[in-house]
């Protein structure tokens, strides 16, 4: 195996330092690691793609992070929740689509005398009141192929998304 010098100034020393500690001692594998995350974020974004991080599972949930490009956004809401759905093309040709759900409300109060903005006032207001919640969530799946997406998505948004597929990310001018 060919080996490579590396010169590390005196600045940069800690941070060597601790990436060796938390690699368990191999810092070549990691200096691989950080170098192969460098070159495709790099090349996606040279070819107009983005780093998109999202937040899917239950309430805090954990974050996902890839290279891609928006191409639809479109949300619904209900009296409860709002359901936003996005679509990226992902650097490696397939789709992403994530969709974030809010947290469903309910509540009830008894003691409402008359309908308009009083009753709801005294509703609020008075006693026997019930409430409660969901937490909200978000899930992120990748699909192949533009038909298996239409299928996975709102016919609205799928529409909107078909006028964008056949576009290239980047259009070179030679001007």
């Amino acid at each position: 195996m060919p080996n490579k010098t590396i010169y590390v100034s005196d600045d940069d020393l800690p941070l060597y330092t601790r990436a060796q500690e938390l690699s368990g001692g191999n810092l070549s594998a990691t200096i691989t690691i950080a170098l192969k995350r460098y070159v495709e974020v790099e090349e996606g974004r040279r070819e107009g793609y983005d780093e998109i991080t999202v937040k899917v599972g239950v309430g805090p949930g954990r974050k996902v992070r890839f290279s891609g490009v928006l191409l639809g956004e479109w949300g619904r809401s209900t009296s409860k929740t709002v359901e936003v759905y996005r679509v990226y093309r992902t650097l490696k040709g397939k789709f992403a689509i994530h969709v974030e759900r809010s947290p469903d409300y309910v509540w009830s109060g008894e003691n409402a005398k008359g309908g308009g903005w009083r009753g709801v006032l005294q509703a609020y207001l008075g006693p026997n009141q019930t409430w409660g919640s969901t937490q909200g969530d978000a899930s992120l799946d990748v699909v192949e192929t533009a038909d298996e997406l239409r299928a996975r998505i709102p016919a609205e948004l799928a529409d909107l998304i078909a006028a964008v597929l056949d576009q290239p990310t980047i259009e070179q001018l030679d001007i």
